[in-house]
């Protein structure tokens, strides 16, 4: 059943949010793989159990839908409420990156279109597809893939774009999620909201490592 109260759209929007950050940090550790010359046989790895990484594929795609439904119902519930007084006075004392929500999180969706198309579908750039080259040990290159895609300029720019997009989403998202499931106490909330800070940069850095070890000639096989 769908939630009919705006208390409960946003428990769903802080319940998926923190389950698509669980997969965020799964997801960049599976990458990091590619610093220990590990990332084919990590894919490799995933490949040899569909019925899970489909499984998780299902489960993401309930999770993101719901997530952006409820961010539109939400954005368009404020707005229609908000009187134009009240509108200025919270922009004095909301952070950028809370004003922003819906349009990082319209660059994520973007990006994370493009990047399954470039990446798990291979349709973008067909010729560099880990599928029609193999490795030494026999396996789809995802390597050469990868560095062929992110070793573009204009990829890599798009890339380190929508990464920083991520950034800021999470900068705001992840203590917004702990405040709405009600940790938000005066002595532990302002840890939450350092700690996640802290998380949203980290998660950037580990991600935005990647191009630009591409591009300086640091991840070589």
């Amino acid at each position: 059943m769908l939630p009919t109260s705006s208390v409960g759209r946003k428990l769903v929007m802080a319940v998926t949010g923190q389950m698509m950050i669980l997969f965020v940090l799964g997801h960049v550790a599976g990458n990091s793989t590619i610093y220990f010359n590990k990332l084919n046989a990590y894919a490799a790895g995933l490949h040899a159990l569909p019925l899970l990484v489909w499984a998780v594929r299902v489960a993401l795609l309930v999770i993101v839908s719901l997530h952006i439904y409820y961010a539109i119902v939400l954005k368009l519930e404020n707005n229609a409420a908000r009187p134009e007084p009240y509108q200025k006075k919270k922009e004095i004392e909301s952070t950028f990156s809370g004003r922003n929500m819906i349009w990082t999180g319209a660059i994520i969706g973007t990006f994370l279109v493009y990047h399954l198309l470039q990446f798990t579908f291979q349709v973008i750039d067909p010729a560099a597809s880990a599928r029609t080259h193999l490795d030494a040990a026999g396996r789809p290159d995802v390597f050469l893939m990868v560095a062929r895609g992110l070793q573009r300029i204009g990829i890599a720019f798009f890339y380190l774009f929508s990464v920083s997009a991520l950034w800021l989403h999470l900068s705001h998202g992840i203590q917004s999620s702990f405040q709405t499931l009600g940790l938000n106490g005066e002595r532990s909330f302002p840890y939450l909201k350092k700690g996640g800070s802290f998380a949203a940069f980290a998660l950037y850095l580990a991600y935005a490592s990647i191009p630009v070890a591409l591009a300086a000639g640091f991840l070589l096989r």
